[in-house]
């Protein structure tokens, strides 16, 4: 995820930032809709299972030297979920609403385009940090947990 995260901070986003009003809104709608798939639901949906699951086994196990990090990058990941779910999808419903409402109005995307774009850069950045920390921490975690078993 951060890498999915990272691309739109430092790629995706300052591109689309440079076109016009009516290019960014279509694109970015596209690419809501685009990104609700099977592989990135997995993905985003499985990985704090998965995180949860490593942490119960480290709790459990003999060698907890690994724990804290992991937790670390379950708490970091969790960030990552909430901001998403709290900011960045409402964000992206109102910028399809606003298509809908708005669709004969040529300064629509103008207006929806001010209310969408920079919260939501500035959130997803906030997505890219925290899950950067995470994959961090999760690394670490790997390295403690494979020199107390060695």
């Amino acid at each position: 995820m951060a890498g999915l995260f990272a691309g739109f901070a430092y790629a995706v986003m300052p591109g689309l930032g440079r076109g016009d009003d009516r290019t960014f809104a279509t694109a970015m709608r596209q690419i809501n809709r685009a990104i609700l798939n099977g592989r990135f639901l997995t993905c985003f949906m499985g990985t704090p299972v998965v995180l949860g699951l490593a942490v119960v086994l480290l709790w459990t196990g003999d060698d907890r030297s690994a724990l804290p990090a992991a937790v670390a990058g379950l708490v970091l990941y969790l960030v990552v979920f909430a901001v998403t779910a709290a900011v960045n999808v409402p964000l992206n419903e109102r910028l399809d609403a606003a298509d809908a409402a708005d669709a004969a109005d040529a300064t629509a995307d103008t207006a929806a385009r001010q209310r969408f774009e920079r919260p939501w850069v500035r959130w997803n950045t906030v997505r890219a940090v925290a899950s950067t920390a995470a994959l961090a921490c999760l690394a670490w975690a790997l390295v403690l947990h494979g020199r107390g078993t060695a």
